[in-house]
């Protein structure tokens, strides 16, 4: 795979990774990093599916994708994509139709947009960040919610992050691949077993603290 343009990495690195510092676990440098390396993952699959993909625009929507973050919760997909759409330093690297697309990416990325990604770089994005570990996942929902609701008891936490996952992963759930993703595929039939035999119940009580 071609590398990333050098000033463009460096720029992100020392200007947009480090605002993940600042959120909560679930979307901190750790989520960014692993969004970031399933998006460069994935360019050879969607060029085969897709036709061509710029890897630069690649790694900047997957930088981009939850920056919103740092204006709020609610509707963070359309916020981080007019961050990035207002970020005078990617006119270096990228045309206007570029930073638009780039923009569209951002705003689709997530699981509950309602819609489809507009683009290649939306699918690519959207898949990328479902990361379909279960453990990992519960993790998350679990972190999620000790940010998010610090009044809840240690089971009404549970009880919460398995109700959240069965909306969304469950058959019928409202998470839809983006993208064909063998390795999101298996995690997701991995954690729908999970859910239908109670398991991620215990799974969730591993991640509570104290």
């Amino acid at each position: 795979m071609e590398e990333i343009n050098r000033e463009l990495r460096a720029y992100i690195e020392g200007a947009v990774l480090p605002l993940y510092a600042g959120f909560d676990e679930a979307h901190g440098p750790e989520h960014v990093g692993r969004v970031i390396e399933n998006s460069l993952g994935l360019i050879g699959a969607a060029r085969e599916l897709y036709g061509p993909v710029d890897v630069n625009m690649v790694y900047t929507v997957a930088a981009y994708h939850d920056t919103g973050l740092q204006f709020g919760r609610e509707d963070h997909g359309a916020t981080s994509g007019r961050f990035l759409m207002e970020d005078e330093a990617l006119k270096r690297w990228f045309t206007p139709e570029q930073r638009e697309m780039m923009k569209e990416a951002v705003e689709d990325h997530r699981a509950s947009s309602g819609h489809e990604p507009r683009s290649v770089y939306g699918r690519i994005v959207s898949e990328a960040d479902r990361d379909i570990d279960p453990y990992r996942i519960a993790k998350r929902c679990m972190q999620y919610g000790y940010a998010r609701y610090p009044e809840m008891t240690d089971e009404q936490r549970v009880t919460r992050a398995v109700l959240h996952m069965k909306n969304k992963y469950a058959e019928g759930g409202y998470m839809q691949p983006a993208m064909p993703c063998k390795k999101n595929q298996e995690g997701l039939m991995a954690l729908r077993r999970m859910l239908e035999t109670g398991e991620m119940y215990e799974v969730c009580r591993k991640y509570l603290k104290g």
